[in-house]
């Protein structure tokens, strides 16, 4: 029983971070067809960004909120520059011009912090662990697991109860009609998908004490992403949310239980939903 507690503990704390990643990139992708698989190289730069600065200031909530902050104007800065001109509209370009920022941001992370994992100092308050018997459940995972359900709530109270949130949904549904009733749809598309990028830094920061910041760490992000949103369906918060839970508690205990077949039993239940639901759990049909 105490396996089954800590597993379920570990694998919801690898959920929510993989939420916070997913989040953004399904709707990007929903909003405007936009598959951005340079989704996960945000997610680095922005551990690496919030690292830095957190191991400098000795303040890691100021490294949180830099992360944050700053990988959400290079978001705006590659979406206005790059994937918003004409060159990006078809999806080769688009395809083309993520793995071109895919390469600079992983050279560039290479040149300044190096190739070795760097992992980052977690606050003196969240440093302890609580003890239920024989179970030690670590604070700061539960931090994690906090301020991911914070975010999540936050999403759905925005997208679902505000008129933001309500132009977000209709952009989503019809961008040709809420062009016609007078939305600037290129202004909704740039917060999105520099709000996305934000959240993906802000899950890089926190998954940096837990996971590591490593060259490679973009891609292993991203393809969990990728199966996140295929399982839950583009556009769908609820979809992230429940995928990015089901791909957390399959990854920790695929990973205890069987791990020669971690890999497996983590892309096993995407290949199900695709011949079952192409579209995901909850996306259009």
């Amino acid at each position: 029983m105490d396996f089954i507690i800590v597993q379920i503990f570990n694998g919801v704390t690898f959920g929510m971070l993989i939420f916070l990643l997913a989040t953004g990139l399904t709707l990007t992708l929903g909003l405007m067809n936009i598959a951005n698989l340079a989704h996960g190289s945000f997610y680095m730069l922005g551990g690496y960004i919030g690292f830095t600065i957190a191991l400098h200031t000795g303040n890691f909530f100021l490294g949180f909120l830099a992360s944050m902050v700053s990988i959400w104007l290079v978001g705006m800065l590659a979406y206005r520059g790059l994937l918003q001109q004409r060159f990006a509209r078809g999806e080769l370009s688009q395809m083309l011009l993520c793995f071109g920022i895919i390469l600079i941001i992983s050279d560039l992370c290479l040149w300044v912090w190096g190739g070795f994992p760097k992992f980052a100092n977690k606050p003196m308050i969240f440093d302890g662990s609580i003890e239920f018997s024989d179970i030690v459940l670590p604070v700061y995972r539960l931090i994690v697991i906090v301020i991911g359900a914070v975010i999540a709530l936050f999403l759905w109270w925005f997208q679902a109860k505000t008129r933001y949130g309500a132009i977000i949904r209709a952009g989503v549904d019809d961008d040709e009609m809420a062009r016609g009733i007078g939305i600037n749809i290129s202004l909704v598309r740039l917060l999105v998908f520099s709000l996305g990028t934000a959240l993906a830094a802000g899950a890089g920061f926190l998954g940096g004490p837990i996971l590591g910041l490593y060259p490679a760490i973009d891609i292993e992000v991203l393809l969990l992403a990728i199966v996140v949103i295929v399982i839950g369906g583009a556009g769908s918060l609820r979809g992230a949310l429940i995928g990015a839970l089901f791909i957390g508690l399959i990854n920790s205990f695929g990973r205890s239980l069987f791990p020669e077949f971690a890999i497996f039993t983590i892309f096993a239940p995407m290949a199900i939903v695709l011949a079952i639901r192409p579209s995901g759990l909850f996306g259009e049909s």
